[in-house]
Order: structure tokens, then sequence, then C-alpha cells
């Protein structure tokens, strides 16, 4: 097996034994010790551990060193459905709004998080960011991950992902009219922000917010 797949096996394996374990990469990296950028690196196949990295991999989750260097998926696929089903994905964090829609997207994610997720379209389509900031507070907060389905259009009175000026990302309740866009924040001490005529084409909505999951 070359180096790349070798990589690449791992990465797959431990991504897996992640979800099953139900702990976040950062709660894992903590208890282990281990920094969070060189776990990343392996969980995204860019780097392959030492054998002794593999040894407390395996002693951490319970398994034999074989359970990650080797392809075993049926054997993974079949012990990871017996506890969610065979509709969990492991979607992609990103570290904000704008990243998970740029050119260099996949440089930045920070994380993945095991959803269930039925259809393989939603799955393509479905990516989370965590949120900076606290204009959606209480029901979305600092720290917090959003689940977001790509879309370019949403109904008046929901949140949405917008992206202002082709640049800054924004998560917002969107409200319209046939000539003017308003971003609404949940927090009372951001004022609305309204885009009237020409101005609503500085706007472009790039998905909805499906779902929120508490920062710890």
């Amino acid at each position: 097996m070359s180096t790349m797949g070798n990589k690449t096996v791992f990465a797959k394996n431990l991504q897996r034994y992640i979800a099953a374990s139900g702990k976040s990469r950062s709660a894992i990296c903590e208890e282990l010790g281990i920094a969070y950028s060189t776990f990343s690196e392996w969980a995204n196949a860019r780097k392959y551990p030492r054998i002794d990295a593999i040894e407390r991999l395996a002693q951490y989750f319970g398994i034999k060193k074989s359970d990650l260097i080797e392809d075993v998926s049926p054997k993974l696929e079949s012990n990871i459905a017996a506890i969610y089903d065979d509709h969990i994905r492991m979607v992609p964090v990103f570290e904000s709004v704008s990243a998970g829609f740029g050119a260099l997207a996949e440089n930045s994610v920070v994380d993945y998080l095991p959803l269930r997720i039925v259809s393989d379209y939603e799955a393509s389509e479905t990516i989370c960011i965590r949120v900076q900031g606290d204009s959606m507070y209480p029901k979305i907060e600092n720290g917090d991950i959003i689940q977001v389905h790509k879309q370019d259009s949403v109904d008046s009175g929901e949140i949405a992902v917008v992206l202002l000026d082709g640049d800054e990302g924004l998560v917002k309740k969107v409200v319209y009219s046939s000539n003017w866009i308003e971003l609404h924040s949940i927090n009372p001490m951001y004022p609305v922000q309204r885009f009237e005529n020409a101005d609503v084409l500085r706007l472009r909505v790039v998905g909805k917010v499906k779902g929120v999951f508490k920062a710890l």
C-alpha cells in the first residue's frame, strides 16, 4: 500500500472510531494529550502517525492496531451501524461562515460531526460551521455549530447563511419584500440591516440553517 493509501485508510478508520466514541476531536485530544492540529492532520489524511501514537489511539478506543491501519470497512460499518445506523455521515465542520463556502474550504475543516442524513443528495449539500459572535443569542451562541444545507434562497423569516459583498459571512434571519431585504439578529443589541433596490445585490444566500449544536 502506498503512503497516500496508508494515510487515507488510517484517516477513514480514525474518523469512524471518533464517531463511534460520541466524543469531539478536542475532547479526545485533551484526554490523550495530543495536539489538536496533529490529530486533525491524521484525521484529514495529511499525515500518518508514528507507531507509538497508533498504539495509544488503539488502546484509547479499545481496539487493535490493525483496526486503524488496515482497510476493514465492512467490520467497522457493521459495528458502527449497531450503535447508530447506516445513515450516519461524517459532516465537515468549518472554522467560519466564509470558510465553508470559499475556494479553499477544504483547508478550513476543523472537525467532523456525525449526523444522521438518509439522502445522499442531502448529505452532499450539508456542511457544519462553527459560529463566531453573539448576534443570534440565545438561539445560536458563540462557539455553537450550525448545520447548513447549501441553497441560494430561503423563505422570508428563515435563518440563513448570507454572504455580504461576496466576502463577509453572516448568520441572520432573512426578511424580504419585492424591493428590499432585511437581516435580523435575535440579540436585540444588534440593529436590523436593511438593503434596498440595487443594494440587495450585495447579498447572496448560500445556505439554510437546519440545526444548532450547542458548545460545551
